[in-house]
């Protein structure tokens, strides 16, 4: 599947489409990015959102991946969230290419780290981090949940 990743420099019709059908497919809890949400990830100079498009049939939109950057006194970092890959997509190589765009990226504006985190059940997604060049560190990840007011 020849693959064209880019990164998302405005919203429009299609991305809002992709990620009602793409966001079930990496979170159930979680409802698909209303078209004002994507436009706020779109122009946060804190995030950049990369979409995969099958050139082979007309440029569809079947994957993305959020790469957030952030600076702190240590230097710039930067996390990968998000990544997700339509179903009948996956095994395609369409994963690689998004992290690979999202590393040169990163490499690109002088991230010092690249970071995610991927559960152990996901052993292709696993396999691919890896393969990548990503090691497991040995450290907690801890989450809060701030309850809404």
């Amino acid at each position: 599947m020849p693959i064209n990743v880019s990164i998302a420099a405005h919203v429009d019709d299609e991305l809002v489409h992709a990620f009602e059908w793409l966001t079930p497919q990496l979170s159930s809890s979680n409802p698909p990015p209303s078209r004002d949400h994507l436009v706020e990830i779109v122009a946060s100079p804190a995030t950049v959102l990369f979409v995969a498009h099958d050139t082979e049939s007309g440029g569809a939109i079947v994957g993305s991946l959020t790469l957030a950057l952030f600076r702190i006194p240590t230097g710039l970092r930067a996390w990968i969230e998000d990544v997700v890959v339509d179903g009948d997509a996956r095994g395609k190589g369409v994963g690689e290419a998004l992290n690979r765009a999202a590393l040169e990226h990163a490499r690109s504006v002088g991230a010092r780290t690249v970071d995610l985190t991927s559960r152990p059940s996901r052993e292709v997604a696993n396999r691919l981090y890896q393969r990548l060049g990503f090691v497991a560190r040995d450290t907690n990840v801890y989450r809060l949940i701030l309850e809404a007011e």
